[in-house]
């Protein structure tokens, strides 16, 4: 039987979500396509010859962008079987159900995608609607398999890492670990694995990066919600890059607090290579980061600040910076911290205009000061709707969005872009706009490192993105 495995959007790089399941259906006798639709336009004869047709959602936008093609894909083959599987599966069942999705999966999708092709290859010929019988939510532990990536597209059609004004690095994508050991009330990791986090067995995370090296890799990006969950495992894992690959670098995200409590291995990421560390910052207000359950404080993000620059370590913060309970005086106070802090130049500016974003399963729902913003849900957008209580506060999200989207568009650097926005948020709050003083590094914007695709999963799909299905 054909089964074609369909990814719309994993962050510009090449999705371990189907190269992962890939190589455990060809195992199991199945003739797999994988198709990027990120990259690539939709191979139609595959999908209409196809028995199974599984959509990888890991996050927000992909799973936004997978809806709009499903009418597609249920024109081209009436009869097909969808299955939609990844971490946004379960959290939007009903929806995807909806839609015709007979399979959910979430979790440990691997195993459940083999069973659900080994009972469908099994029927043969028989068309009529096949009852699940593997769990939506998997938390087994696996032995993985190197993930297949034979028919994805070449990795120079993805995200690249530019490293200074004229390198660029092609960019690999693996993951050493799955779900998070932390239950951050606002993350979609949460409803999901609860608490829980699996490891990928290191000679299956080797494997995989020597074959993304064999295609022209010479940067990797750990997709990890938390690199050091397992730290021991994290810091073996990248010993033997180093050890084996010495010119490759790599990023990986860990958490604030971890930043803190491992501080000493920090030192061991920048001697093997580590070129950057993603961390959800989140906000500068404790009340916001109590609220959030972070784990951190104002305070434990500026001392980690020096920590990563006593190791060499470039430190790339991501925020939510429009919450319920942001004020125009704390949006303020966060550019303010930044320009102190002398990280302009390492924030991505969409960072900077991100809004809460509310899907069905989310742990701040639990919270009064959460529910009494609330409005309704909003199907066609997947979360809830929730207007600030400061009408002003919202006309600065939009007005911060349109200068990233414009200066962006326009090819402005981040201090650029940044001069902007912090010139909105003095006017919004009627102030005269302060001068920005000039940093140690104000030219050195060049010299940071960075990906072409900026970090965040949690954002609305662009009209561009919709456009390219």
């Amino acid at each position: 039987m054909k089964v074609v495995l369909l990814s719309t959007y994993e962050l510009g790089h090449q999705p371990f979500g189907l190269a992962s399941p890939a190589a455990w259906l060809r195992a199991a006798g199945a003739r797999v396509r994988c198709i990027d639709l990120a990259v690539e336009r939709l191979d139609e004869p595959a999908v209409s010859a196809a028995g199974l047709v599984a959509l990888y959602l890991p996050m927000h936008t992909a799973t936004r962008l997978a809806a709009a093609v499903v009418p597609r894909l249920k024109a081209l083959n009436p009869g097909v079987h969808l299955c939609f599987y990844g971490l946004y599966a379960p959290m939007n069942e009903d929806f995807l159900r909806g839609l015709g999705g007979e399979t959910i999966l979430g979790g440990e999708f691997e195993s459940g995608l083999v069973s659900l092709y080994q009972r469908l290859a099994a029927r043969g010929a028989d068309s009529a609607p096949m009852r699940q019988s593997e769990p939506v939510i998997s938390l087994a532990k696996q032995s993985f398999r190197v993930p297949d990536r034979g028919d994805l597209p070449a990795l120079s059609r993805y995200a690249y890492l530019q490293l200074g004004e004229d390198e660029r690095r092609t960019v690999g994508y693996t993951e050493a670990s799955r779900g998070c050991k932390h239950l951050c009330r606002h993350c979609p990791v949460v409803p999901v694995y609860g608490g829980r986090f699996r490891v990928v067995q290191p000679d299956v995370v080797m494997e995989d990066i020597r074959g993304q090296v064999a295609a022209g890799a010479r940067h990797i990006t750990f997709g990890d919600p938390d690199f050091f969950n397992g730290v021991g495992h994290a810091l073996r894992l990248v010993e033997r890059l180093a050890a084996e690959f010495p010119t490759l670098t790599y990023d990986v995200t860990v958490k604030v607090e971890h930043l803190l409590d491992q501080a000493r291995h920090l030192p061991t990421l920048a001697a093997t290579g580590c070129l950057f560390v993603t961390t959800a910052v989140e906000s500068v207000d404790d009340r916001v980061l109590e609220l959030l359950d972070k784990g951190h404080t104002r305070r434990d993000f500026i001392r980690v600040v020096g920590l990563a620059r006593r190791a060499d370590l470039t430190l790339s913060p991501t925020f939510i910076p429009f919450m319920p309970w942001t004020s125009l005086e704390g949006y303020l106070d966060l550019l303010r911290l930044l320009a102190e802090l002398d990280l302009v130049a390492y924030v991505a500016p969409i960072q900077l205009a991100i809004r809460l974003l509310l899907p069905k399963g989310s742990r701040l729902l639990e919270l009064p000061e959460m529910r009494e913003h609330l409005g309704g849900f909003d199907q066609s957008a997947l979360s809830y709707r929730w207007p600030h209580p400061d009408p002003r506060v919202d006309r600065l999200q939009d007005g911060v969005r349109r200068i990233v989207e414009e200066g962006e568009a326009g090819g402005a650097g981040r201090r650029e872009i940044f001069a902007g926005i912090w010139r909105l948020a003095h006017e919004a709050l009627g102030l005269p706009v302060a001068p920005l003083a000039r940093t140690p590094d104000t030219d050195g914007e060049a010299r940071v490192p960075r990906l072409s695709e900026p970090w965040y999963c949690c954002a609305e799909p662009t009209e561009e993105q919709f456009a390219s299905l």
